[in-house]
């Protein structure tokens, strides 16, 4: 019998006749090793504790409790899951089942109904039934044949079973029902002690809106109780900090599949919020010296051609339009090349440098239906986009000028939970980067002395950087916890290049310009949904879209005094309304907390008297009898401050720390 050599991770190698499972290395190298392995790695890959090996490499015994484990339990868990609903409902058809670190989930289709919310809690007790009765996993290996006849009038499993490349499918025997293997599992679900079902949702089949939309299950497990308390307390505070859920109740943007997926429909009071950061952020931008200006959203192919990105970002690009006199035109899917047509419009001195060209650029990514998410993962966005053109000597000063632009729109956001990432490009890849070593380990070289430079803290990360340069991202965590890059620097010595980009030098002669690319807010669309879970919905002042709520305690007495009092703040350009449904006053309060609006004010008798209004502030429970003078004043200072109620050597301090 063929010998077979397996190195463990010490260095030490050893050899096993052909057949051999992981299981039974595990066993030679100890009883205890064995009883608490659940999978291994197989030169990197993971693979099934009892799966007959035919190939040596590099072995790594998984054991219960690791990290790498936690997948293993939970992709146990979508199995047993799948069990538990093959015997609910016989008629049931599956789809994809997956565990990673958010949890598992499995696919479902039921021709007379989905399954429900409310049958989840029945599920998750068939699956503790069934771990009780035998957490024994059996493996069972039939020929493609017998495996589609196992799944027959199953078209999904079918699928599924006609992509493996082999004749040998393997599935998981669980209570005597057989699971399409779609993943690792430990040999027995006894660990499986600690998991909750958590919900239900729409998922279309392969992740494409063309195909069936099924019902999908989500859950989580973990190896102890604790963990899983956690975890769900997470869940919960996500769920209310979730921009989807948020948006939806205070009516801010609404995104339908059936016009058009990762594309989302601002409502008004959405707008308002979306309009006030455009203001700002162009105004700050004209404050530091750029210039703003219109580009096409559409423009020639061989533009992207030329600046690579046909080459190296195609996947990401809307298929191009053909015109009648046979021009290509072509979604932008980057502002860049567009600025860089600003630049080249004319003759350009040193004088003029550093020249900071920024727009609200329109863009369109080719985003895969199963990555759209609300507002933070869209195919059509408008991007807060600035370009710079420098001389070599101005790029660690222009670079020190665009942080402290940053700290000063972190700061008046209140945004203070991020972490600086340098982007670096993964060498090997030649597909995804522009290949020229020396421009590459320039910039590269460049971005970081900058950075020591500062004095700012950061890690590296190889493979992130844009095809044309190197970056320096800074990154933030949404309500669900995934990772964000909310602002970007990057450095660009290719892109003039491949334009041709030149100023004329003191020494009368044409030089090459460096290019430096760089989105404070990230995209409108990004940015938005990032602050309504940072402030999970109760906007300051300055960004409410509705600032002010007027409640007469009777239309009929206090509408006009209401209605003048509307008039005056809106003529102050305040954002003012009222409230005239004649509903019960402590209705139309609760409706205004409920609304997240910063100021509620109610009109009666006394105040019409007094030429006063009684005010209560979002989130306090008593209110404030007030002049209308001060309460004016106290709004504009409000708006004026972003709401920070600190003072200007606060935000001084905060610019300093980069200069």
């Amino acid at each position: 019998m063929a010998k077979l050599s397996f190195e463990f991770p010490d260095g030490n190698k050893k050899e096993f006749d052909s057949g051999v499972t992981a299981e039974d290395i595990a066993k030679s190298i100890s009883v205890s090793l064995a009883k608490k392995a659940v999978a291994a790695k197989l030169d990197g890959k993971m693979i099934d504790l009892m799966q007959p090996l035919d190939q040596g490499g590099k072995i790594d015994i998984i054991t219960s409790g690791s990290d790498e484990s936690l997948q293993i339990l939970r992709q146990g868990a979508a199995q047993l899951l799948e069990t538990a609903v093959k015997e609910k409902y016989h008629d049931i058809r599956i789809g994809e089942i997956s565990a990673d670190k958010d949890g598992f989930f499995v696919d479902t289709d039921k021709e007379d109904r989905q399954v429900s919310s409310d049958e989840l809690e029945e599920l998750a007790s068939k699956m503790k039934k069934i771990i009780k009765n035998n957490a024994t996993v059996n493996r069972v290996y039939l020929s493609k044949d017998d495996a589609l006849k196992e799944v027959d009038g199953d078209p999904y499993q079918a699928k599924l079973i006609a992509k493996i490349d082999s004749d040998n499918i393997l599935f998981y025997s669980i209570d005597g029902v057989k699971t399409l293997a779609q993943g690792v599992v430990a040999p027995s679900l006894k660990d499986l002690k600690h998991f909750k079902l958590l919900s239900v949702a729409g998922a279309y089949w392969e992740g494409k809106s063309s195909n069936p939309m099924l019902q999908r299950i989500y859950g989580t497990a973990f190896f102890k109780a604790d963990a899983l308390d956690e975890d769900l307390k997470h869940r919960k505070e996500a769920k209310e900090r979730d921009h989807r859920v948020i948006g939806n109740n205070l009516d801010l943007f609404f995104v339908d599949p059936k016009v058009g997926a990762g594309l989302p429909y601002w409502m008004p009071k959405g707008a308002t919020i979306r309009r006030t950061i455009e203001r700002y952020i162009t105004d700050k931008e004209i404050a530091h010296g750029y210039q703003h200006v219109y580009t096409p959203v559409l423009a020639n192919l061989d533009l992207y051609k030329q600046s690579g990105h046909w080459d190296h970002y195609r996947d990401d690009m809307f298929p191009p339009m053909k015109m009648d006199d046979d021009e290509m035109l072509e979604l932008r899917p980057m502002n860049c090349p567009s600025h860089i047509q600003i630049y080249n419009h004319h003759i350009r001195s040193y004088k003029e440098l550093p020249l900071r060209i920024a727009e609200l650029g329109m863009m369109h990514r080719y985003e895969k239906s199963g990555a759209l998410s609300g507002l933070q993962r869209v195919r059509e966005m408008t991007l807060n986009d600035g370009h710079t053109f420098v001389a070599p000597d101005q790029i660690q000063e222009e670079f020190k000028k665009i942080l402290n632009l940053m700290m000063e729109v972190y700061h008046d956001f209140d945004i203070n939970n991020y972490t600086f990432r340098l982007s670096y490009r993964d060498p090997k890849n030649t597909k995804k980067y522009f290949d020229d070593d020396a421009m590459w380990n320039k910039a590269q070289t460049m971005l970081k002395g900058a950075m020591d430079d500062l004095g700012l803290d950061y890690v590296e990360a190889e493979g992130e950087a844009a095809f044309y340069g190197p970056k320096l991202d800074v990154q933030t965590k949404t309500a669900l916890g995934n990772e964000e890059t909310l602002s970007t620097i990057q450095l660009d010595f290719m892109l003039p290049e491949r334009f041709d980009l030149h100023y004329v030098g003191e020494d009368g002669k044409e030089h090459r310009p460096v290019m430096i690319h760089r989105g404070i807010v990230s995209t409108m669309e990004r940015f938005t949904a990032y602050l309504i879970e940072m402030y999970k919905g109760a906007f300051p002042t300055w960004l409410a879209p509705d600032q002010i709520q007027i409640i007469p305690v009777s239309d009929d007495k206090h509408g006009d005094y209401a209605r003048k009092l509307n008039e005056k703040f809106r003529a102050l350009k305040l954002r003012s309304n009222v409230d005239e449904r004649g509903e019960k006053m402590g209705y139309l309060i609760r409706d205004a907390q409920t609304k997240k609006i910063p100021y509620t004010i109610v009109v009666g008798d006394d105040e019409i008297k007094n030429n006063t209004v009684s005010v209560r502030k979002y989130g306090e429970d008593n209110s404030r009898d007030m002049s209308i003078d001060d309460f004016i004043s106290e709004v504009l200072h409000d708006i004026a401050t972003y709401s920070r109620n600190d003072d200007d050597d606060a935000k001084s301090k905060s610019v300093d720390k980069v200069k």
